[in-house]
């Protein structure tokens, strides 16, 4: 038997319903027009400044970021060291800007979910050391290495 509401004049079909509420519907927000590539770079870099500005931390990789392009200026290191040493660096400073996000946005919690997200705190924390420490092997193996081409060392363990 058919439904009595369906095909009766003067009642909509249901896909009609569907997109006249989709039509109609004030909760959706007018579509934004597209961003320039400019907008989005300078969205990026006020980002970088809100990650940067306010957190103790960074001053610290800095000093050390800057200790290591000393470091691998006075032993002349060559481009590939370099490139170790600059992605070292670079790993760890996105490490410590996921880090200061995870922070800003903890912060904007209520208490009772602050409760719950402690544990999310000390894991980008966490990633933070681990990305410094195997900086920190990383810089000294590369650091070694030139120390023993300057020094002309023998790097035959073999006898």
């Amino acid at each position: 038997m058919p439904s009595p509401v369906r095909n009766r004049p003067g009642f909509p079909q249901a896909s009609e319903v569907v997109v006249n509420l989709r039509e109609s519907s004030s909760a959706d927000p007018p579509p934004r027009p597209p961003r320039t590539w400019r907008a989005k770079f300078a969205d990026a870099f006020r980002g970088m400044k809100l990650g940067v500005r306010g957190h103790s931390s960074f001053f610290v990789h800095f000093f050390f970021a800057a200790l290591v392009v000393i470091a691998a200026t006075v032993l002349r290191c060559g481009w590939t060291h370099w490139s170790i040493l600059l992605l070292c660096i670079g790993f760890v400073l996105t490490a410590e800007m996921f880090n200061s996000a995870i922070e800003t946005l903890f912060r904007s919690l209520d208490d009772k979910t602050k409760a719950r997200g402690h544990a999310a705190l000390d894991i980008s924390a966490g990633a933070v050391l681990l990305a410094s420490i195997f900086a920190a092997v990383i810089g000294c193996i590369v650091f070694i290495h030139r120390l023993g081409q300057l020094l002309e060392w023998n790097w035959s363990w073999t006898g």
